[in-house]
């Protein structure tokens, strides 16, 4: 069964580089392409038209947001759906006010890399002195550049939190303990929206899960996965 990886914020497919050697027995791995559009559900659209028939999905963060449209666009061909240290709540006004006056800054000053802060908030507090992980994060932003900020940041996010029971496959919900940018409310209502949902947390790291804790994240999924995709599991277990 084919693996549909859809990346965050200002990420790209090295985001999942350390979790590849225990998806790709799974089947074959597409990553989807978050990059040419400005709204959720013209990046859902475009993820969707590129997949094939039958496919498993798997979404941090914002993919996450991505991967619910791609679930209710197309209910018959998602056999099951993992949510990585996501939300279904929009923008706060604080987040949308942050989010404009980032893109305002680009628009005149031109894409200068994500913020050391920015990066910093992302990772588990003990991660901040790890040199390798930092500059991965940089180099991601780094090769996305300017336009993709522009589209990716441009546009407020809207919550699904009202949508989230139109989701009917087997989804499982993984929240990291430490995360800055999203809380285990916000996972804990993943779970409670979406029928059957499944919600793991995993301790000891930030926003970052796949790269701070790849080996976690994968113990939390995989054999999920494998249950789900070989039908010997019922939804939620």
């Amino acid at each position: 069964m084919t693996l549909v990886l859809l990346p965050g914020f200002m990420t790209d497919p090295d985001l999942w580089a350390d979790m590849l050697p225990r998806l790709a027995p799974l089947g074959p791995v597409l990553h989807g392409d978050l990059t040419r559009d400005s709204g959720i559900d013209a990046m859902a659209r475009r993820v969707a038209a590129a997949a094939p028939e039958r496919f498993a999905l798997i979404g941090f963060s914002m993919g996450g947001y991505v991967a619910r449209e791609i679930a209710r666009l197309a209910p018959e061909r998602v056999r099951a759906l993992v949510l990585i240290a996501t939300s279904a709540r929009a923008d706060t006004p604080a987040q949308a006010r942050r989010k404009a006056a980032a893109v305002e800054n680009v628009r005149r000053r031109g894409f200068s890399g994500l913020s050391r802060a920015a990066i910093l908030g992302s990772v588990h507090p003990d991660r901040a002195g790890d040199a390798a992980l930092i500059a991965r994060i940089r180099a991601m932003g780094d090769r996305l550049g300017g336009e993709v900020f522009l589209r990716q940041a441009g546009e407020a996010r809207t919550s699904d939190l009202d949508r989230l029971g139109a989701i009917a496959c087997p989804t499982r919900v993984v929240a990291a303990a430490q995360d800055g940018l999203r809380s285990l409310d916000e996972a804990r209502e993943l779970q409670a929206g979406i029928h059957g949902a499944a919600l793991t947390v995993i301790d000891g790291s930030g926003h970052m899960l796949p790269m701070e804790a790849p080996d976690a994240l994968a113990e939390a999924i995989v054999p999920w996965l494998q249950a789900q995709l070989s039908g010997a599991s019922t939804i939620g277990s």
